[in-house]
C-alpha cells in the first residue's frame, strides 16, 4: 500500500461551539488524487486549513508523514495592488533558487512570463504561477484550494489534466476543493461529499448515486458526470444544472465500493 502522507483521526473544528468540520476521519495517501465537494459552509476550506497547520483542530488529530513536505495552492492571490511585482520576483519569495524557480514556471507553461507583472496575469495565469509556486518546492502532497478558480472553460481542463501528470512525476499526493462536478470527477481518483461530516465517498462514477449525495446536492447528476474529453463544452454548477450550453459527453465507468451515510442536512 502506498505510503500515508497525511491521516485525519476524528478531526472537528468549532468556532464558537458551533461545528464546521464534525468527526472526519481521512487518509491521503501518495499517488491520490482526493477532491472534496460540498455545499457553501460545508467546511472544505477549513478542513485543508487544518490540515495545513493554518487552523487548530478543536478534537482528533491530524497525522502528518515524517519530513513531509506540503506544496498550497490558495482559492485567490491576494496582493496589495500598488506593489510593483514581477513574476520572478514573486517566485523568488518561494526561498527556491532562480533555476528550480525558472523550472518549475515552465512545467507549468508561465514561464514567457517571467518578467511580466502579476496584478496583469489573467485568472488562468494566476492559477498556474501559484502551482508553479508550490511546485518548486517539490511536494510531497499538493494541497489546491479550488485551483480552476476565475479560469475559463478550457483553461480548466487543461490545469486538472496538469495536475494528474504533476502528480504522476512527482509521485505525490494531491487533495483539492472544486465546485466544478463535471471536470472534478474526470479529474479526481476519489470524492468526498462534505457538509461538516463526511456524507459520503468513493469512485467518482459510484458517489453520485449515493443517496447522501443526492440529498446534499438536490438531485442525481450521472448524466453531468461523464469523463471529460477535449470535446466538452460546457459545465454544472453543484446541483449538475448546465450553466454554460453545450451537449454532454458520454457517461463514463466508475468501479469499486463507496460509502455513505444517512444524516440529514438543512
Amino acid at each position: 500500500m502506498a505510503e500515508s502522507l497525511v491521516t485525519l483521526e476524528n478531526l472537528s473544528v468549532r468556532f464558537d461551539g458551533r461545528p464546521v468540520v464534525d468527526q472526519v476521519n481521512l487518509a491521503v495517501r501518495r499517488g491520490d488524487i482526493i477532491t472534496i465537494i460540498g455545499p457553501n459552509g460545508a467546511g472544505k476550506t477549513t478542513l485543508i486549513k487544518t490540515i495545513l497547520g493554518i487552523q487548530k483542530a478543536s478534537e482528533g488529530q491530524v497525522k502528518l508523514a515524517r519530513h513531509l513536505v506540503l506544496g498550497y495552492v490558495p482559492q485567490h492571490l491576494s496582493l496589495e495592488s500598488t506593489l510593483p511585482l514581477d513574476v520572478r520576483r514573486f517566485m523568488r519569495l518561494s526561498g527556491q533558487p532562480s533555476g528550480v524557480c525558472e523550472t518549475a514556471l515552465a512545467r507549468t507553461g508561465v514561464d514567457h512570463l517571467i518578467d511580466a507583472s502579476v496584478h496583469h496575469l489573467s485568472g488562468g495565469e494566476k492559477q498556474r504561477l501559484l502551482l508553479a509556486r508550490a511546485l518548486a518546492r517539490k511536494p510531497d502532497l499538493l494541497v489546491l484550494d479550488e485551483p480552476a478558480q476565475g479560469v475559463d472553460i478550457n483553461g480548466q481542463a487543461a490545469l486538472y489534466d496538469l495536475i494528474r501528470q504533476l502528480r504522476d512525476e512527482l509521485n505525490c499526493g494531491v487533495i483539492m476543493i472544486s465546485h466544478d462536478l463535471h471536470l472534478v470527477m474526470a479529474a479526481t481518483d476519489k470524492v468526498i461529499c462534505l457538509n461538516q461530516h463526511i456524507c459520503c465517498s468513493g469512485y467518482p462514477a459510484d458517489i453520485s448515486h449515493d443517496p447522501a449525495f443526492i440529498e446534499t446536492f438536490g438531485r442525481p447528476v450521472a448524466d453531468s458526470l461523464a469523463v471529460y474529453h477535449h470535446h466538452h463544452n460546457h459545465r454544472h454548477d453543484l446541483h449538475g444544472d448546465v450553466v454554460d450550453g453545450g451537449h454532454g459527453d458520454a457517461p463514463g465507468h466508475g468501479h469499486g465500493d463507496h460509502e455513505g451515510c444517512n444524516h440529514a442536512h438543512s
